[in-house]
This record gives structure tokens, sequence and C-alpha cells, in this order.
């Protein structure tokens, strides 16, 4: 399935197996803690926005006066209900300067993540995962700030350093469940060179076919 991005399920008579490319990968995390049936058995994020992006594709704003021109202007309108409703991105665009109004009008990804309450029903259903796979491309240049694609993000209140998975409230409270999973062994943090989606076949089969089997 292709639309935007990559999905691909792989399926067994005790549930299924998915594999999100790039915005694929949070969205798939949102049908593992929403749609509990089948179960998904192992979910795989290959440079997904777990934490949403703030910034644009190959134009990192803390390095370019126009790109953060840009993203503030960007700010003003992503939150808007019709922006929310209707464009895709909007749904995972999330600003560490605007924290209340990101929470307040986020309809997809505060929801998923549960910054505003914390849903027992999608915290019970995503620990269901037997394993939860996040692949980081570390000279990525297409999302910003990279470390989202392992959960981590920058820090509330301005957008210059970011914080890993384990060092945010979201872990620390265990407001989804992965402190516990983490504990269970099943989180699986993959890094490789390249850029956005850039992966040989060979790395591929050696690194993420394993999971699937």
């Amino acid at each position: 399935i292709t639309v935007s991005s990559w999905t691909s399920t792989s399926r067994w008579p005790c549930g299924y197996n998915a594999m999100g490319f790039s915005q694929g990968g949070q969205f798939l995390r949102a049908v593992a803690q929403r749609c509990p049936s089948p179960p998904m058995k192992t979910l795989i994020s290959i440079g997904g926005q777990q934490q949403g992006v703030y910034g644009l594709p190959r134009c990192p704003g803390e390095s370019s006066v126009i790109c953060d021109w840009i993203r503030k202007k960007l700010n003003s309108g992503a939150y808007t209900d019709v922006v929310q409703k209707h464009l895709v991105q909007a749904q995972y665009w999330h600003d560490p300067l605007n924290d209340d109004l990101y929470k307040k009008h986020s309809l997809f990804l505060a929801d998923i993540n549960q910054e505003r309450v914390v849903n027992e029903t999608y915290k019970k259903n995503l620990q269901m995962l037997d394993k939860f796979v996040m692949v980081k491309f570390l000279q990525d240049t297409v999302v910003d700030p990279v470390d989202t694609e392992w959960f981590g993000f920058l820090k509330t209140g301005q957008a210059k350093e970011t914080e890993t998975l384990q060092e945010s409230v979201l872990y620390k409270e265990d407001r989804l469940g992965l402190a516990a999973m983490e504990a269970a062994g099943k989180l699986h943090f993959l890094a490789t060179e390249g850029d956005h989606l850039q992966f040989t076949e060979k790395w591929f089969n050696e690194n993420l076919l394993p999971y699937l089997r």
C-alpha cells in the first residue's frame, strides 16, 4: 500500500506483522493502539516520526534563517481545525515552542502519544506488541529532528536541544507503556547510515527480516 508513505503487513493465523515507512511508522502505531483485533505482533517503523516533526525536508531551521521563518509561519496555521482535518502532514507537526497549543489542537499525534490524558486502552493495546522496532537514518535530511525516529524530540520550550525517549516525560511517566516495554525487551533501536529511507537490500535482509521470522 502506498499513500505518500509505505506500509506493509504480513498476516498469520494468530495476528500480523506490520512495517511502516516514514509517516507510515506512526500511522501503524496508531493502528496497534486503536485496533487490537486482529493483534499486531511486530511493528517496524522505518524512519517514522514518532514524536512528530518541527522542520521542513532538507531545510533545518536551526541553520537557516529562511527555513526558520517558514517554520514559524507554519505554526500559525498548522493547528487550525481546517488544516488539521485536511492536511496529513499537519497531523504530526509538533511545535515545542507552543506546547499548550500543540496539545490542545493536535488531532492525531497528541492523542496517540497520550499528551492530553492517558487512555489506558491505548497503553494496554500497544504493550500487546511482541516487538516494536524503530530505525533511525543517521544522515537524514528529511526528518527534523531525526531523534523522533527513535521517539526522542526537542526539549519543550526551545528548538535547539533534543532529548531521548528515556529522558522524556512520556517515558518517565510511562504514558504509553514504553518504559515497561523496554524493560521487557520489546523495544529495539536500530541505526543505519544514509539519508531518509536509503538502505540496501543486504542491510534490510540482515537487520529487519529476522524480526519478522
